[in-house]
């Protein structure tokens, strides 16, 4: 099973991926992942990196397209990532997580380490605007278009193993279906 795993930043996709993975023994690949690391080694930040990546598309698509290839050349795969519902159209679950901006900017301003929450809620702001504009530009695609995804979970009301425990239960219900 192919499961995308998709969501603003400080949503809650990273933590969700790893603990459906954990408990299924998928594989997991993370986009925010890549794209952090990729960050640290050039010596940037993400707010810099990003508008790096605004200037050379080239960045972004690498990402995306990694990430397309090993999802297909996995069975039970979580592809964790922005934009992993769009690209990732043979997955059998798209999952979108959102979050107020409020509780997204304090769960970056404690995972970041980021010296206060005015800066972490400009930075979350600066990153989310050019990754909006990126989509737009290099594949026509709208951030705010929830169209691709089958289950939309708010993970301010829910905690990961609420919000695992759901997607355990579309997936057997998926399962089910199966011949």
């Amino acid at each position: 099973m192919r499961i995308t795993v998709s969501g603003l930043p400080g949503s809650g996709t990273t933590s969700l991926a790893r603990t459906i993975a954990s408990r299924r023994d998928y594989q997991i690949i993370s986009a925010g992942e890549v794209f952090r690391q990729m960050a640290s080694e050039k010596g940037m930040d993400l707010a810099d990196f990003g508008e790096l990546a605004r200037k050379d598309p080239s960045f972004d698509r690498l990402i995306d397209e990694r990430q397309r290839e090993i999802a297909l050349s996995h069975e039970d795969m979580i592809v964790e990532g922005r934009l992993s519902g769009w690209f990732v159209r043979e997955a059998d679950l798209k999952v979108w997580l959102m979050a107020s901006l409020e509780c997204r900017v304090e769960r970056i301003f404690e995972r970041d380490r980021v010296s206060d929450h005015e800066t972490a809620l400009n930075l979350t702001r600066e990153r989310e605007e050019c990754e909006a504009e990126r989509y737009r530009t290099y594949y026509d695609i709208d951030i705010d278009d929830l169209l691709p995804y089958d289950l939309i979970l708010n993970s301010e009301r829910f905690d990961v193993e609420e919000l695992a425990a759901i997607v355990e239960t579309s997936i057997s219900v998926i399962e089910a279906r199966s011949p």
